[in-house]
């Protein structure tokens, strides 16, 4: 198993996972759920109208934290954005009806993956397992 696939499958295990930037000095989390493997990188994505958006790309140091149990994993990197509409019509795939909501609504989704990543799973008192993503 690649490393970007033991973060992919300990978000799945964790089912909702938090997505950390910052507002100005001010920190900032909310829960993500969306993401998608392909091509060896993990996508994410989320409305370009959004705060979450306008943060992660004034400054692109992100960190993902997912909880599963008695073991989280922190997951951090730098936020590259993407165009791409093969990649797109996946995302629309996977999640059609809040798709079908921002093509109502004239919004559009906004694409990412972290580079230059690096993931730590933990326990209460010890680090599992680290790795660089």
């Amino acid at each position: 198993m690649t490393n970007v696939e033991k973060v992919n499958e300990f978000l799945d295990r964790a089912k909702v996972f938090y997505f950390l930037t910052t507002d100005g000095d001010k920190p900032k989390g909310r829960p993500f759920g969306f993401r998608l493997l392909d091509g060896g990188k993990l996508y994410f994505g989320c409305g370009t109208f959004k705060s979450v958006y306008a943060q992660l790309t004034a400054n692109p140091n992100v960190e993902i934290l997912a909880v599963c149990g008695n073991e989280f994993m922190r997951y951090d990197g730098r936020v590259r954005t993407v165009k791409d509409d093969a990649l797109l019509d996946r995302v629309r795939a996977a999640m059609p009806d809040i798709m079908a909501l921002y093509d109502k609504n004239g919004w559009e989704m906004g694409l990412f993956y972290l580079e230059d990543g690096h993931a730590e799973i933990r326990g209460l008192f010890e680090v599992k397992e680290e790795f660089d993503v």
